[in-house]
């Protein structure tokens, strides 16, 4: 009704000015075709106002989104790094939203979603909290098809490698925004056996001609947790074996598993310091069996084992350095890299992230198909509307 209200206005307003631009001339007919003085310009006003009204009633469409964010925890970093990002993205756009911390519990986050839809949520954007879980994303899917509302999945991973495509494939409003799991892992691994090659001696602290490392696990059944701690190790033996090096030796021959992981899944700076803390009481240089390198899944619990290795006089920034590498280059970590502190960590790009769940929240507002003009995305191969932004390493340099 607002628009057709607008486009007669408009409709009205051109086409007095045409007739005022005319002056006393009088537009004469074709003889064959007599028509009233004033129809056809009357005819193209009508439709340059309708064209008007159009791109206005779109642009206006941005205002009556209210879009509901789902973050799976506050307390990650670097997921606060992305709310921090999307909300200036969604506030530039004017588009009305609403956060909320799911405090790492599925059914808390399940339990918002229904509020949320019942308030008059008519976009869902969704930071899982069960990664992997095709229940419980299915479960979310079906809620959001259910209220006719499109639903963006960002970061943490819907579906693992056997079912890719199962959920996101179920209901056309539905996209995913995030990483191509292996890819952190591969490259971490890279870097870290680089960095050994050209540091060997220096690292090798009890001179066995071996590197004993530490590998700091952020959650169980994440997707993306087990492609970093498998590939952060696999891919940094493989550099070793190219250059003539022995792999890497985990420090516990107890520990089956060969890393230590968060139990509550929360990847914390606080689980791995306490898990650092008891490593250095018994893996020390006075016992001459010190932990000479520790791999990080993201930069958080890098922060927690270099704040370990300060207390016991390592990583202060002089040359008593144990080599810590993380993910997700957040500012801590950077400045902890230009400290001396940390050797280095793989950019997960939060901003890059950001502005993409913003642009596909953008066609979603307007009425647009979600995936609408994301050709220059990476799209991945087998499901097409999961969109990878891509990681890259960063060492301060």
């Amino acid at each position: 009704m607002k628009k057709k209200l607008l486009a007669a206005l408009l409709c009205v307003g051109m086409t007095a000015t045409m007739f005022a631009g005319c002056g006393d001339e009088k537009p004469s007919a074709p003889d064959n075709d007599p028509a009233p003085a004033g129809t056809e310009a009357s005819s193209d006003a009508e439709d340059q106002a309708e064209d008007i009204a159009d791109a206005a009633g779109d642009q206006a469409d941005l205002s009556d989104a209210n879009v509901a964010v789902f973050y799976y925890t506050y307390s990650d970093t670097y997921i606060a790094s992305v709310r921090t990002a999307l909300d200036a993205k969604l506030d530039e756009k004017g588009i009305k939203y609403q956060d909320y911390d799911s405090n790492s519990n599925q059914t808390t986050q399940n339990e918002q979603i229904d509020t949320a839809i019942q308030t008059g949520a008519n976009l869902l954007i969704v930071n899982i909290v069960t990664s992997g879980s095709v229940d419980a994303s299915q479960q979310i899917v079906d809620k959001a098809s259910a209220a006719g509302v499109p639903v963006i999945f960002f970061n943490r991973a819907v579906e693992d490698d056997k079912t890719e495509g199962q959920v996101l494939g179920s209901y056309d409003k539905c996209a995913f925004v995030g990483t191509d799991a292996p890819e952190a892992g591969h490259m971490q691994g890279k870097m870290i056996g680089e960095y050994l090659v050209a540091n060997y001696d220096k690292v090798d602290l009890n001179g066995d001609g071996k590197i004993q490392y530490a590998m700091m696990m952020g959650q169980l059944g994440n997707v993306e947790a087990i492609a970093r701690t498998q590939y952060g190790v696999e891919d940094a033996n493989a550099v070793l074996k190219e250059n003539g090096k022995p792999e890497l030796e985990f420090f516990d021959a107890q520990n089956a598993d060969k890393f230590q992981v968060d139990q509550d899944g929360n990847w914390s700076a606080t689980a791995a310091n306490n898990y650092m803390n008891t490593n250095l009481s018994q893996f020390n240089e006075d016992n001459n069996n010190m932990i000479e390198l520790v791999i990080c899944n993201n930069d958080g619990m890098a922060e927690g084992v270099i704040s370990a290795l300060n207390d016991k006089g390592y990583n202060t920034g002089d040359d008593k350095m144990i080599p810590v590498f993380g993910v997700d280059a957040t500012d801590a970590a950077k400045q902890l890299i230009s400290d001396g502190k940390m050797v280095g960590t793989i950019k997960q790009d939060a901003e890059g992230m950001a502005d993409c769940i913003a642009f596909l929240a953008e066609n979603c507002a307007s009425g647009k198909d979600v995936m609408d003009g994301t050709d220059s995305y990476n799209i991945s191969e087998n499901v097409s509307n999961k969109i990878y932004i891509p990681y890259q390493p960063y060492t301060g340099e």
